[in-house]
This record gives C-alpha cells, structure tokens and sequence, in this order.
C-alpha cells in the first residue's frame, strides 16, 4: 500500500506544474547519449508523448553528428573539424542532409508514433522555417597575427525563423520533429548547430521552457558541484572567472539567447538519466541548471 501512495504522491508533486505548463509550449534539443542508447530513446519518446496527452505542445529539434560520423566514413569521405565545427563541403551536405533529415529524423518520429504518439519530421527548409547564411568564424594567422575568415563550407547560422508550419502542427495535435538544417535566400542548404536552432526557434515560438539535453549533469561550480539555477545577469561573470568553460559556454549563451528572445526559462539536463525532461520540469527541486532572469 505504500508504495501505491508514493506513486499517489509523485503525481501530487506534479500537479501544479502540469497545471502551470497547460496549454505552452516546450522545445527540446535531443542529442547525445539519449539519441543513442535503446532504454533512452524509449525513455524520451514516452516522456514526449506524456507531455502532449497532458496538454503540452513539445517541440523537438534534434542533432545528430554521430550518425553523421559513421555514414561518412563508411563512404570514406573525410571528416574534418575547425573549432568544434565540422567542415561541410557539397559532398558532406549531401550526407549530412540524407542522416538527419532522412535516417535520425524518421528513427525519432517512428520511435515516438510506435509508443503512442502522432508525430511529423521536418527540415528547417520545409514551410520556409529557417532563413539560414553561411556562418562565419574566424582565427588568428600565425604568421601575420591578425585575424582571417576561414571558410568551412556549408556550416549555417539562423537567421530568421518563420514558425507558421509548427504552429499548424500543433493545431493538429502533431508533434513535431525537426533536423537542423536550413535554407539560404539562393536556395543553398545549411547545416546549424542544432543548440542554436532550437534556441532560435524557442525565441520565435515565445516558448514557454528550452530544454536542452546534455551528456552532463548541468553546468558545474569549480567544487564540480551542480548549480542549479543561474541569472543571466550573472552569466558574463561565470564565463570570466572560469566556472562556465569550453564547450559549456555556447550552450549556456544559446540559453541566454533565448532568455533575451522571450522563452521563460532554459534547462541544460543531462540525457543520460531516464525521463530526465519529466524530472526535471515536474519535479520540486528538478534535475539540471535553470538559467533564467531572475531580477
């Protein structure tokens, strides 16, 4: 009998944030560990589905450069990096737009439809849902000690976000799927970081929680003690002194992004854990780092 009651009072503790969230909407950034291991995606589709049968409209955008990895080198195309970035020529577009629009997208919508759910994958191109340009990025020449533009290809930056296709998916009671990759104004094809398109489209949509799913427990103080709420007036400081550092930093400045483009709160949560977006959003004291205007 306890245990009945236990599970009578987790639903308890839920209540007042399903009542809170009714009727919002939550975007998902899906990557890492949780788009890889079987128990986890089973684990993320049944916490997507649970979301919308409770009156949630959940927003997913997905990554996928491992998947990436493997197809281009069993077709023996080169993968080559600059500043975590992948070097995308027209070859490597051509797989990387097949493997997330095709491949990871459809696994994801088929592992969501299976467990009960109705769900659509989308491109950022489909319904003109991204007006991409090629994103720039730039490194100090050794020899001459000023700065130059190194070109990498068809890597993209958001530029604008036209969310009408989402918000007719989610009239119609679907869920939406979407790969990040987006169109330039010629038409070109672009592939984004897909922190930054979900952050974009959470601004776009006036989003009501980003969360985004990480391979770690949140963002850490330098004790490696979780810190589980941050202002973003505090975040300049964070990035200074050291505690906010390396691939943390755009992750924590996409949330930031977003704060600034009207989402309400952001989530970095560790996708490793099962239901990690269920604990964290319907939970007293949730899982990952809340970063947010708090002032």
């Amino acid at each position: 009998m306890k245990e009945l009651i236990d599970k009578a009072n987790i639903l308890m503790e839920a209540l007042p944030w399903i009542k809170n969230f009714y009727g919002k909407t939550i975007v998902i950034k899906y990557g890492g560990n949780a788009m890889v291991e079987e128990h986890l995606k089973e684990s993320f589709a049944r916490d997507i589905i649970m979301m919308k049968y409770i009156g949630l409209n959940p927003v997913v955008v997905h990554g996928g450069g491992p998947q990436i990895g493997k197809v281009l080198e069993a077709m023996k195309i080169e993968s080559r990096f600059v500043q975590g970035m992948r070097v995308t020529d027209s070859k490597t577009m051509d797989v990387v737009e097949m493997v997330l629009g095709g491949k990871v997208n459809k696994e994801i919508v088929t592992n969501i439809n299976l467990q009960g759910g109705k769900a659509v994958g989308i491109t950022g191109k489909d319904g003109g849902l991204i007006q991409a340009r090629k994103l720039e990025i730039t490194a100090d020449n050794p020899d001459t000690l000023t700065p130059e533009i190194i070109d990498i290809g068809m890597v993209g930056e958001v530029e604008s976000v036209d969310p009408t296709i989402i918000r007719s998916l989610e009239q119609h009671q679907f869920i939406p799927i979407i790969a990040p990759i987006g169109s330039g104004l010629n038409g070109e094809t672009y592939n984004i970081n897909a922190d930054l398109v979900a952050g974009k489209i959470a601004g776009a949509l006036k989003a009501e929680k980003l969360i985004l799913l990480t391979d770690i427990d949140g963002v850490k103080d330098k004790q490696g003690k979780l810190i589980s709420t941050i202002d973003i007036q505090r975040v300049p400081d964070l990035i200074n002194n050291g505690t906010i550092s390396g691939g943390m930093i755009p992750k924590v400045n996409c949330c930031v992004d977003a704060i600034e483009d009207g989402v309400a709160k952001t989530h970095i949560v560790d996708g490793r854990m099962e239901h990690a977006c269920l604990l964290e959003m319907f939970t007293d004291k949730g899982i990952g780092t809340v970063v947010a205007r708090y002032k």
